[in-house]
């Protein structure tokens, strides 16, 4: 969804905003635009793999300031893509615009475009958590979500999403551009300007009802008009996209109902069958219908926890167990495009176009996720060839070797750990990893193992904020010079080690939630790893190579199902979970007791 150019066209009609002093309110949060906007626009580093600490720390003020106020900020989280592929092709087409961007900014050169570190959006929810913000993790978009939400309690929208211009919310958008919420604590509110459709309307004399069937005739993600040929005799001079939005307001203004506009619009579009007519005016109205809001399905569980139902088509595919750490954010977005779709769309990362992409080292991590979700099949992998997006078939590691393939890809050996606090293992265990499977070879271990040991001595609390500060230890140990340049392969090389640490977050999530399932005492993966992995590897002596083969051939629209499902992690993770009394066995392979203090103390709160 989306109605391109919207934004920009009402705010040159600014009169349609109404100044407010916002307090003493909830509100609702588009997540997903939030997170993007505030790193956006705080001149965070987008080179050299983000700046995390600044980051969190820009979320706690923005979290201060609405508390300040008496403002209880609900957080909607997007979830994973859609079932109808319709907007497949528009981010394949972004996705290259991304890329080239990407690309740009390896070589140092001035760009409109952004691309935001690996785990912002992780460490947004992470932040959050710890805040005690309350976050949901919608099963799909969270626009309607947000929306049907804010409907519900009668509160206002936080976004600059497009869409909520056009949905019908009783206390109105406040559009995070005009949010000053930096000086709320002088204040004790925070100005901003509100908007509702209905001013919106009033303002273009057009019914309130047939606001959808613009947003429509418009074109967003789903129907597109300017491929339908429609014409609204523009003058010559009205031949851009706000005079195109414009005259196709005044037109709408002679119509009382959404239907009776979508018939009309027909016949603007040229002859053609009835057959053809018809399937275009049922787009249209799947393009409306997307702006009709349904009951919300979070209110219950932002007050009661009581955990939302997934959508029909995805309930045979996720046993009941799932649904609540899926929902809390805790199991990422991407183990349900695998499930959902067979699909992972990588994000894109700035490196030079002749350098291999940086999650072609994170593959085997990502191979045992996949072979633990869906046995055999394969997973379509969008990464990018050059500066071209590009779909590889991934195989799923094979269920005899998994446990192999987590020793080798974690670099999970109690060597590694010897002396090394819990907090720490993980990035430890991921920088074996890295140093093993980086192509080209990085020269940076020395420079990021002392940005390890520097940040651990500092004040910095969270892993998180610690993978920022490691960062910038390590840049500052390679870049000598008084006005450091950019070096690409210096880019690439931190960016390829946290594609390592964020698929072996994810894989380590997943793990973490089918172990508290299966099991009833809490336990930290990396830990259980240690322990059981090792107890098994220690009478077999045998070992696995890194990397699995795949192949390059796209696949067909209508991917290959069976009958696996998560509830076969249950078989799968049998080897992955010894009985207590094995407890002194792993302590004599020399791995480490069971540290209580990388649980999850507040059952689900917390870094895994």
């Amino acid at each position: 969804m989306g109605v391109m150019s919207l934004t920009s066209f009402i705010e040159a009609n600014s009169q349609i905003y109404r100044d407010v002093r916002f307090r003493d309110s909830r509100l609702v949060v588009d997540g997903r635009n939030l997170t993007f906007y505030l790193y956006c626009t705080a001149g965070l580093d987008q080179t050299y793999g983000g700046e995390y600490a600044a980051f969190a720390d820009l979320i706690k003020r923005f979290v201060k300031a609405l508390r300040g106020c008496g403002i209880q900020p609900y957080v909607v989280l997007d979830g994973g893509d859609d079932h109808t592929h319709k907007k497949l092709e528009t981010k394949k087409q972004r996705a290259e615009a991304i890329i080239q961007t990407a690309h740009q900014k390896s070589q140092g050169m001035p760009t409109q475009g952004n691309i935001l570190p690996l785990m912002y959006s992780w460490l947004f929810r992470q932040t959050l958590v710890r805040l005690e913000v309350p976050v949901v993790q919608s099963s799909s978009e969270a626009d309607r979500e947000v929306a049907a939400l804010a409907s519900e309690w009668q509160c206002p929208v936080l976004s600059k999403d497009s869409d909520f211009y056009i949905f019908d919310l009783p206390a109105g958008l406040l559009p995070i551009p005009h949010f000053q919420w930096q000086v709320a604590e002088q204040r004790g509110f925070i100005p901003c300007k509100k908007y509702t459709a209905s001013s919106f309307c009033s303002f273009y004399k057009i019914q309130r009802r047939v606001l959808p069937a613009f947003a429509a005739l418009a074109g967003n993600d789903y129907v597109k008009l300017r491929d339908m040929g429609v014409y609204l005799r523009l003058e010559a001079h009205e031949k851009t996209r706000p005079g195109y939005l414009g005259a196709l307001l005044r037109w709408l203004r002679r119509f009382q109902e959404p239907q009776e506009a979508l018939k009309a619009a027909l016949k603007l579009m040229g002859e053609m069958s009835r057959q053809k007519a018809a399937e275009v005016l049922q787009n249209l109205s799947v393009g409306m219908e997307e702006y009709q809001l349904p009951p919300s399905a979070l209110g219950r569980f932002f007050t009661d926890g009581t955990v939302p139902p997934f959508p029909p088509e995805d309930r045979a595919l996720a046993p009941d167990w799932f649904r609540l750490p899926f929902t809390e954010g805790r199991l990422d977005k991407v183990i349900l495009n695998v499930l959902r779709l067979r699909r992972v769309r990588l994000p894109v990362m700035v490196e030079h176009k002749d350098l291999p992409s940086i999650h072609l080292s994170s593959r085997p991590i990502r191979q045992v996720m996949y072979g633990l979700l869906l046995g055999e099949e394969e997973v379509e992998e969008y990464d990018r060839e050059g500066l071209l997006p590009a779909i590889i078939m991934v195989r799923s590691a094979e269920l005899s070797q998994r446990v192999r393939v987590l020793m080798e890809a974690l670099g999970v050996e109690p060597s590694c750990f010897q002396g090394v606090e819990p907090h720490l293992r993980l990035l430890v265990a991921v920088t074996c990893y890295w140093t093993q499977n980086a192509r080209p070879t990085p020269h940076l271990l020395q420079a990021l193992l002392l940005g390890l040991v520097t940040t651990h001595t500092s004040t910095v609390q969270h892993v998180d904020e610690l993978l920022s500060d490691v960062c910038v230890v390590a840049l500052q140990v390679e870049n000598t010079d008084a006005t450091p340049s950019l070096d690409q392969d210096v880019a690439h090389a931190f960016n390829q080690w946290q594609s390592c640490v964020m698929f072996s977050m994810q894989l380590n999530q997943l793990l973490d939630c089918t172990a508290n399932h299966y099991n009833q005492h809490q336990t930290t993966v990396t830990n259980s790893i240690i322990k059981n992995v090792w107890v098994k590897l220690s009478s077999d002596g045998s070992s696995f190579p890194a990397h699995q083969p795949t192949g390059r051939k796209p696949r067909s629209p209508q991917h290959r199902r069976t009958t696996h499902t998560l509830e076969d992690l249950t078989a799968n993770l049998e080897q992955l979970n010894l009985p207590d009394e094995d407890e002194e066995a792993a302590r004599s392979a020399g791995c480490q007791p069971k540290n209580p203090e990388l649980g999850c103390k507040k059952e689900h709160r917390g870094w895994n």
